[in-house]
Parts: C-alpha cells; sequence; structure tokens
C-alpha cells in the first residue's frame, strides 16, 4: 500500500477499534467524532465541526483528586478509579492515559539509576526528576554505532539498573554461530550474578503483566465510555537520545565540537531504530499518532548551523519514516521553536501536529498554516494562578489566533503534573463554546 493507503488504514482502524463494545449510540458517536475531530484537524481541514482540545500528563490526575504520585505509582487500581472519574467528571475529547506514569515496583525492582521517582530519590509528593549523568563514554560511540542492541544489553543497562550489572559479563549473542560455540557461550549464565540479574528480570516482567492488564482493562472501559486515546506510540528525535538518554547534556554539546562525525553516524544508524519503535506502538494501539518529545533542538540548546547539521536531518527522515508507515508524527516542541520554525517548513503536508510549549502561536500558524496542524501553547503557570474566567480568555485568544480555518488543537503548553480543577474545565468548556467552526 501506499502512505497514504496506509494511513487510511490506520483510521479506519483507530475509529473502529477492535474488541470495543461502547456502551450505548452516544457512546459510539462521541467516540468517532472526537478521532475524526483530531484526523480533520491533522489534515487541515477547513469544516471540521469545532477545535479538539487535549489535555496532557502525568500526575494531573492523582494531583486534582489528591492522591500522592507515589501512590499512583504503585496502587495501579486506585490510579484507574480516579483516571475513570476524571473522564467522568471533566469529559475531555480524549484519555488521558496513566500509562505515562509506569511502575515504581517495577523501577524498584531493576534499581533504576537514570531517574530518580517518587519515593526513591524524591519525597512521595513530587513527580520524576532526570538524573543527568553520562551513561556512554566518549570512547564508545563505536560501540553503539556496531550493534545498538548489543550496546544497549551488555554496556547501558548494566550501568542503568543496578540489578542488571552483572550482564556487563556476558558476551554478545552473535558469538554463537556454530555448534562449538553453543556450551561456552553458555558458561557466564551459570554464574551466580548473572543469573541473579536474570530473576531479576523475571521479577521484574511478572509485575509489569500486573500493571499493564491493569491499563489495558482502563483503555477498554474508556473506549466503551467514548473516549478515544490521542497518543498511540512514542519514539524519540536520534539526537536526542544520544544527548538525552545516552551522553548527557554537557557532554553531547562537547562533542559536537570534538567527534563531530561520530556524532552524526550515530545519529544515522539510530533513526531506522527509533521509526521502527514508533511503528511498532501504533501498531500495537491501534492509535497512529505517534508522539516525538523534543529537547536538545529547542532555541539555545545549539546554534542554527548546528541544529541544521546535526538534529534536523535525523529528525526530518524520522518524521518521513513514519509518514511512510501511515503514521501521524506528534512532534512535541518543547521550550521555544521561534527559530526553527522554518525547518518545520519541510515537514510533508496534512500529516503532522506540531505541539508547541513556548513558541509564538501567531508566527507558528503563519508558516504552518499549509503544512501542519499546530497545538498549545497554554502556560503550565496560568493553569496555577489564574482565575477561570482568564484561563478562558487565554484560550479564546489563542483559538482566534491559532484555530482560524482548522489546524489547531487546544492544549496545555507542557505536559502538566498539577492544575487548579476550574482551569482545566475552563479549558475544556472554551473549547466547545469558543473553538467552533
Amino acid at each position: 500500500m501506499s502512505a497514504k493507503e496506509k494511513m487510511e488504514a490506520r483510521f479506519e482502524r483507530w475509529l473502529n477499534p477492535e474488541g470495543i463494545v461502547f456502551n450505548d449510540k452516544e457512546a459510539e458517536i462521541t467516540y468517532k467524532k472526537s478521532v475524526s475531530r483530531f484526523i480533520d484537524a491533522v489534515q487541515l481541514e477547513k469544516l471540521p465541526d469545532r477545535v479538539p482540545v487535549y489535555i496532557s500528563g502525568s500526575f494531573l490526575v492523582p494531583n486534582l483528586y489528591g492522591i500522592s504520585p507515589y501512590e499512583a505509582m504503585h496502587d495501579y487500581d486506585k490510579t484507574i478509579e480516579i483516571h475513570i472519574k476524571f473522564l467522568l467528571d471533566y469529559e475531555p475529547d480524549y484519555i488521558l492515559s496513566p500509562l505515562f506514569l509506569g511502575s515504581g515496583k517495577v523501577l524498584e525492582i531493576l534499581d533504576y539509576k537514570q531517574y530518580k521517582w517518587p519515593g526513591h530519590g524524591v519525597s512521595k509528593e513530587v513527580g520524576y526528576q532526570y538524573v543527568e549523568a553520562k551513561y556512554m563514554m566518549e570512547d564508545e560511540y563505536n560501540a553503539l554505532i556496531d550493534d545498538p542492541s548489543n550496546f544497549w544489553l551488555r554496556i547501558l543497562f548494566p550501568r542503568i539498573f543496578g540489578a542488571l550489572e552483572p550482564l556487563k559479563d556476558i558476551a554478545p549473542f552473535t558469538d554463537i554461530w556454530e555448534i562449538v560455540n553453543v556450551t561456552p557461550y553458555m558458561v557466564p549464565f551459570g554464574i551466580p550474578p548473572v543469573q541473579g540479574a536474570l530473576k531479576k528480570l523475571l521479577e521484574a516482567g511478572s509485575e509489569a503483566m500486573v500493571w499493564i492488564r491493569k491499563f489495558a482493562e482502563f483503555r477498554t472501559k474508556a473506549n466503551s465510555m467514548g473516549f478515544p486515546a490521542a497518543v498511540g506510540g512514542a519514539t524519540k528525535a536520534p539526537f536526542d537520545i544520544i544527548g538525552d538518554t545516552l551522553r548527557g547534556t554537557r557532554e553531547i554539546m562537547i562533542d559536537l565540537y570534538r567527534r563531530p562525525e561520530l556524532v552524526i553516524k550515530a545519529v544515522e544508524r539510530l533513526t531506522p531504530i527509533a521509526i521502527k519503535q514508533g511503528v511498532r506502538g501504533a501498531n500495537g494501539s491501534g492509535v497512529p499518532v505517534v508522539f516525538i518529545p523534543l529537547h536538545k533542538g529547542a532555541d539555545g540548546f545549539m546554534s542554527d548551523e548546528q541544529f541544521k547539521k546535526f538534529y534536523w536531518p535525523s529528525l526530518l527522515a524520522l518524521v518521513y519514516g513514519l509518514v511512510e508507515e501511515g503514521c501521524i508524527p506528534y512532534l512535541f516542541a518543547e521550550g521555544s521553536y521561534n527559530t526553527r520554525l522554518k525547518y518545520l517548513k519541510e515537514l510533508p503536508k496534512g500529516t503532522c501536529l506540531c505541539h508547541f510549549d513556548r513558541t509564538d502561536m501567531g508566527e507558528a500558524k503563519k508558516v504552518l498554516k499549509d503544512i501542519a496542524c499546530i497545538a498549545g501553547n497554554i502556560p503550565a503557570g496560568l493553569l496555577l494562578t489564574k482565575t477561570s474566567e482568564e484561563v478562558k480568555g487565554y484560550c479564546k485568544n489563542l483559538i482566534d489566533i491559532a484555530g482560524k480555518d482548522g489546524g489547531f488543537i487546544l492544549a496545555p503548553g507542557s505536559a502538566l503534573n498539577e492544575a487548579s480543577p476550574d482551569s482545566i474545565r475552563a479549558i475544556i468548556e472554551c473549547a466547545r463554546d469558543s473553538g467552533i467552526y
């Protein structure tokens, strides 16, 4: 099939989710209208019924209902209960998925070291904190480029999971190629620390199965009630995989000067892997929207020349790779992207969503009106400090600026950890009252 045919097939699956029995006809109509509204916005259709509204966040729902972040990551039943209650109380267009919270129990079993999370390194009352560090050394670029899977398993995992540190002692799987190699290859798996690491993986896997079954039940129930998911998969800009996950901010910026060719080779090596990850998520969920958080490419992290050389080519290749598979790339431009808008004009027309945090929405609309749907940029601070009428006023102005002729989704600029209940209601009500075309 062509890319367009693949996308249409994905839309059909999204509109008619397999195995879902709607509670009633009204729930089915609401579900399909929300999905169609999203598709129309992304495809720059000028005649949808109104502006879609999408509330995204991590610990927002727990905070709204007085549940600590720690409880949200450990008590799966309670987390599902409050997320269902959120749907009933606020009636958003799309699910605010508890999947983004993750399981604190799984992280504890594996002794995860790349983040601090509620009750583990930080208070039980606050969200995640990333631990900025070098998780890949400067002399390991070639190991990453030569065999990314081997690098992840035998080098990265032992560093970021305390429970998996012994995996550094196993040999590459590619060492098994004839009968004479099978028995020697198995020797490290007889070492007690390696066996302990494998047992920890089994323990984490068992807990993860409990977690995912609970949240699969939530997804089914939410869909049956008439609430679709707006995101089906996730991947990352190839440069950010290196800059965020592996090298860290300081080190990747040094690498741009000391080993630029290795950075480019690594980014190119990771691009097809990032495409496949996004497609797998869309395939598994039945929702074609692939979330891509953008970090190191924001204004101020690197010069325009560096962005053009190191960041943009692989990101654009990722976008085109996803579109070729019928997916909708959802570019979440955190921070400011005012100086990067000119590059976004190269996106394939009518296939992408660009969600802005602190970018000038008037300028974004001007540059991208015939190219990509835009979303954002309601400030998180506004939702904590202003009245509902002030929030509605901001949203109404945003709709007037960015929503004209379609191609706009009303949304907060960032994923929310907290906001006042009245502010969340104000966003949703404004889309319905003032977002009619």
